[in-house]
């Protein structure tokens, strides 16, 4: 879909007093998305690929449940302007990050008085909830709102004084830790989970289980480790996808195979196009095509696993496999 300054999507809906919930769970998911609201059941999204399918997933959760909506191509030639709705997103998301800048101010006073030192798991803990919101914020900010530059320098100033790493040392297993266990992720999996269930299997766990569940359940199997999930043993923390964390974890950064990978995924997932790697684009398509032909996450993961090792055979892997040593 071609980018177009003056195109929107809107997405339409209309939903069923019953089940109850529904109501909230669209709009908590619109919220996520950053949809701008028009009217009570109208949505706005700039136009793109990612918002089309973003929207698209929507309508068919909400028709699942006995509602309707319709997604249409739109543009503005009376009521609003395009640059008043580039203003109305600015505004929206120039607000979190004003709360997001308090609580930043707040955290780096806590690391000069010594706070992140004396009771540094509580510090961290808080540190990546503010790196997961700041990421969740950025990922809508689809016209660069105020706020957003102070934020990231409030963020780079409290990492370089605590000098402290993403994770601390009793988070992460050991390597030994990390064989023959039981993987847990969401449903619905895309390019960042396809690929780090390929590094998981091909160079961390070769004898490890996979179990998908909804984003807000509770581990299905005790002692499982989390992949790509909120508050996950292995998932986003600030910049990095979930594929860029593990490989950090596991000791694998220095393969250069992985390394081009992890830039790959890295620009499909958040969208930042930060490496602009040439392979992204066929990797992408290949990637929506898994998604689009298959429902079953198994199946998704196997359907990627020869891409990535065709991948991996051509970005000059290294010979041997990893995860045969320690």
């Amino acid at each position: 879909m071609n980018q177009d300054a003056h195109a929107w999507l809107l997405l339409m809906h209309s939903i069923p007093p019953k089940p109850p919930y529904l109501r909230a769970k669209v709009m908590r998911r619109l919220t996520q998305l950053g949809a701008l609201a028009l009217k009570r059941s109208a949505y706005l999204l700039p136009l793109s690929d990612g918002a089309l399918e973003d929207f698209q997933w929507l309508r068919q959760e909400i028709r699942d449940e006995g509602g309707d909506a319709w997604i249409v191509e739109a543009r503005f030639v009376a009521g609003l302007r395009d640059d008043e709705i580039r203003e109305n997103f600015r505004a929206i998301r120039a607000a979190e990050y004003a709360a997001l800048a308090a609580e930043s101010r707040a955290l780096l006073d806590r690391v000069r008085d010594g706070g992140a030192e004396r009771d540094k798991p509580a510090f961290e803990g808080d540190r990546r909830r503010l790196l997961r919101r700041l990421e969740a914020t950025r990922g809508v900010d689809f016209f660069h709102a105020n706020g957003r530059d102070e934020v990231e320098a409030l963020m780079s100033t409290i990492d370089r004084l605590a000098e402290t790493t993403s994770k601390t040392p009793a988070q992460i297993p050991g390597r030994a830790e990390l064989r023959a266990r039981t993987w847990i992720t969401r449903t619905g999996v895309k390019v960042d989970r396809m690929a780090s269930a390929w590094l998981i299997r091909r160079f961390i766990d070769p004898a490890a289980t996979f179990v998908f569940v909804a984003p807000d359940s509770p581990p299905p199997v005790a002692d499982a480790l989390r992949f790509d999930m909120f508050d996950g043993e292995f998932t986003h923390d600030g910049n990095r996808c979930t594929f860029e964390v593990l490989l950090d974890v596991a000791g694998l950064a220095g393969d250069p195979g992985l390394a081009a990978i992890a830039r790959i995924v890295h620009d499909i997932d958040l969208r930042d196009d930060r490496y602009q790697r040439a392979e992204t684009a066929g990797v992408t398509a290949f990637v929506d095509g898994i998604v689009a032909r298959f429902d079953d996450d198994h199946r998704r993961i196997a359907e990627s696993t020869p891409i990535f090792d065709t991948l991996y055979a051509s970005l000059g892997g290294q010979a041997s496999n990893t995860s045969s040593t320690d």
